[in-house]
Formats: C-alpha cells, structure tokens, sequence
C-alpha cells in the first residue's frame, strides 16, 4: 500500500476518534469516562500503522480536556502505548482489549491523582471500568465485523487477518 493512501486513512481514523470523543463529551472525560472512541484502538490489532492515527485523534480531543496541557501529554501518551502495545505485543484480540485498560487506567488515573488531588486507586479503577466497558464493547463489535470479508479487505489488514473466535 502506498504512503498517500496510509496517511490518508490514518487522517480518517483520527477524525472518527476525535469525533466520537466531541460527541460523547459529557462522559469521555473525568474521574468516570465513557470515550467510546477508544472501541477504535482494536483497530491497531489489524494495521499496526493506525497507532499513528488513533494517537492523533486522541490528541486532537484531548485539545477539549480541562485538564490542559496535562492530559494533552499523558492521555495521549496512554493511547500510544495502549496502540503500541496492541500492535506489537498481542497475539490474540481478547488480550489486545486489556491493554487500554491497563495504561489508561494508570496513567489518567495517576494525572487526575495529582492534579485534582483525587484518591489515586480510586481513579485507576473508575477509569479502568469506563475501559473495559467500552473496548470489550468494541472486542464483540470486531468479532463480528471480521467474518465479513469486505471489512477485512476494507482495512487493508497486515496483522492477524485470519482472526478466528
């Protein structure tokens, strides 16, 4: 696949996160976040390039966040090593979906820790609910999506393309 058509798709997948997160905004952010666009990260599970997009769009919505420029740092930085992790380190789809949970929910919940002085486990599992709500959400979504083939072949896949239940 050629260079334009990856940026390209990479600019669509930041522009669905970032949407998905302006139009779920009452719950995508805080000490209970709901960011339904973070169901997209298993999307790196595919392409390992869509890391890039998916960082992108989280930072573009984090520019939303009143936790300016604190949460443009680290809950970007989250998503990163939640993609870089799902593209690189999962063998499976089931354990791709623990690894936003994992990251975000240590890493925002120690930003809002120490920045609103919220009680710091307390953070870490709320948004680790919020999570695993929405990616295992997501999990369920692309198990069914993948037995289509044309959405296989709409991804352009060049990771597990032979995902089975």
């Amino acid at each position: 696949m050629n260079t334009t058509r990856k940026i390209a798709e990479n600019a669509i997948i930041a522009a669905l996160y970032f949407v998905l997160t302006i139009i779920s905004t009452p719950i995508a952010y805080g000490q209970i976040q709901f960011r339904i666009a973070e169901a997209l990260m298993l999307l790196c599970f595919y392409r390992k390039d869509f890391v890039i997009g998916l960082t992108i769009g989280c930072f573009l919505a984090n520019l939303g966040s009143s936790l300016l420029p604190w949460d443009l740092i680290f809950g970007t930085l989250a998503t990163l090593l939640s993609g870089l992790a799902i593209a690189y380190l999962s063998p499976r789809l089931i354990i791709a979906a623990f690894y936003p949970a994992l990251f975000n929910s240590f890493i925002v919940g120690a930003e809002l820790y120490f920045i609103l002085d919220l009680p710091f486990w307390i953070n870490v599992a709320y948004v680790a609910l919020g999570e695993i709500v929405v990616v295992f959400a997501g999990y369920i979504l692309f198990l069914f999506l993948t037995r289509r083939k044309g959405f296989m072949d709409l991804l352009h896949c060049n990771a597990h393309e032979n995902i089975h239940w």
